[in-house]
């Protein structure tokens, strides 16, 4: 848990599933309260982190980061898979903060390497990646495996 002025980060729970449903929501991602309750749940039980920021109401911000092993390096290769900070905490540090929170968690799981995927909709993210430490490491392509109708 890190905590700084008044802004708390902890790991994210199935209690903390509604308000992190908001957020989600918010950014465009809507999902069920109770679905999400339970992939908290999962993602306790994987090699993977889920990190929220909190300071008295809703939550401020999320960062969710899985890490796997590689071929390239001897140790796991943590990637954070979404980064949140809900619009009226932006600038104020809230997504270094949970950048930070990320590390730490990462470092604790044994890797060398964090890599960060910003999808095409968020330009802004290329300048906060950069500013967090973050370097450009090509693109990234997506498919789906399910047959579209």
């Amino acid at each position: 848990m890190t905590q700084r002025y008044g802004m708390e980060i902890r790991a994210a729970t199935s209690a903390e599933a509604p308000g992190l449903a908001v957020l989600l929501a918010e950014a465009g991602h809507p999902v069920d309260a109770q679905d999400l309750a339970v992939r908290l749940g999962a993602l306790r039980q994987a090699p993977a982190a889920a990190l929220m920021a909190w300071q008295w109401g809703p939550p401020s911000g999320l960062v969710v980061l899985h890490w796997y092993p590689g071929l390239f390096s001897p140790r796991p290769i943590a990637q954070i898979t979404t980064l949140l900070v809900a619009e009226q905490d932006r600038r104020r540090g809230v997504g270094r903060m949970l950048v930070k929170a990320a590390a730490q968690a990462a470092r604790a799981a044994g890797c060398n390497d964090m890599e960060l995927a910003v999808p095409d909709d968020a330009p802004d993210m290329a300048g906060f990646c950069e500013a967090t430490g973050f370097a450009r490491a090509g693109l990234r392509f997506t498919r789906s495996l399910r047959r579209r109708s």
